[in-house]
């Protein structure tokens, strides 16, 4: 590539800077919220809980981000969908806190996920789980960072059982050969934060039931690639991003090597 050429590309280390600004800024305010009385109300029908510092953290990435990137679009599980996103190469993917059910019962599973999507990929994606004082970046381009340090996911030795975080519903509709081969690990309440348990080596893989989102997927998708992993519809093709639909079907996630037989066995559960 020329040095022409190189000198126009969009310049994501910058981007990576100021999500990870933004995000420690939003998750320290959401963290002067937690584990207090708060301001709760429900959408989707009463399906889903939003609180006051759901928004504060919303408010706080959206100011930041766009007063920074006035040219990027937007799209946030707290704020109303603007479909001229779809017009823009560049989009900000943001989730304020995701698992915002453990954010409420107290419990420190939850996280601000923030990503860069340009062209329907992830470029820069940053998830900061500030009562875990835990920080997972990356870029397209960089290697998957866990507080500074560079983290890979977890390969298998042959034979062993899978650590693999699923409701347990889905894991009773598995094909049973590759059932037997697993654990169910504890429910993790923050898809994203799940992502990045497979990214760090914890645990080896997930499942994901139909109708997760962009803004749970799109920073933690990153950082499971750049350690190693993946995440993908069960036909094993990745996912785009800031499509006019931003939910997905059935998914599957773990390293390289451990994918296929997950697929696999998941095969169950597409619709029919």
């Amino acid at each position: 590539m020329s040095e022409t050429a190189l000198s126009i590309l969009p310049a994501w280390d910058e981007d990576l800077e100021l999500i990870l600004t933004a995000a420690v800024a939003a998750g320290d305010t959401a963290l002067g919220y937690f584990r207090k009385t708060l301001d709760v109300r429900w959408k989707n029908e009463g399906r889903s809980p939003v609180s006051e510092a759901d928004l504060a953290a919303n408010d706080i990435l959206k100011g930041r981000l766009l007063a920074a990137r006035p040219d990027y679009g937007w799209l946030s599980e707290e704020t109303d969908d603007d479909e001229s996103r779809l017009v823009r190469e560049t989009v900000f993917v943001v989730d304020p806190i995701d698992g915002t059910r453990a954010f409420i019962a107290g419990k420190d599973l939850w996280c601000v996920s923030v990503a860069v999507v340009h062209r329907g990929q992830p470029v820069a994606g940053v998830l900061y789980a500030p009562s875990l004082n835990e920080i997972f970046q990356a870029t397209r381009d960089g290697e998957a960072r866990k507080n500074g340090k560079a983290i890979a996911v977890r390969e298998a030795e042959s034979g062993a059982v899978l650590k693999v975080a699923a409701a347990e519903d889905v894991m009773g509709r598995l094909a049973l050969p590759y059932r037997n081969t697993m654990m169910r690990v504890s429910h993790v309440p923050s898809l994203a934060y799940r992502l990045a348990m497979i990214a760090d080596g914890r645990i080896d893989g997930t499942i994901v039931k139909r109708n997760s989102h962009d803004w749970d997927l799109a920073a933690a998708d990153l950082i499971l690639s750049r350690a190693g992993g993946a995440l993908c519809g069960l036909d094993g093709e990745p996912l785009s991003y800031n499509r006019p639909t931003v939910t997905h079907g059935v998914l599957g996630a773990a390293s390289g090597t451990a994918l296929p037989a997950l697929l696999a066995a998941s095969r169950p559960l597409e619709p029919h």
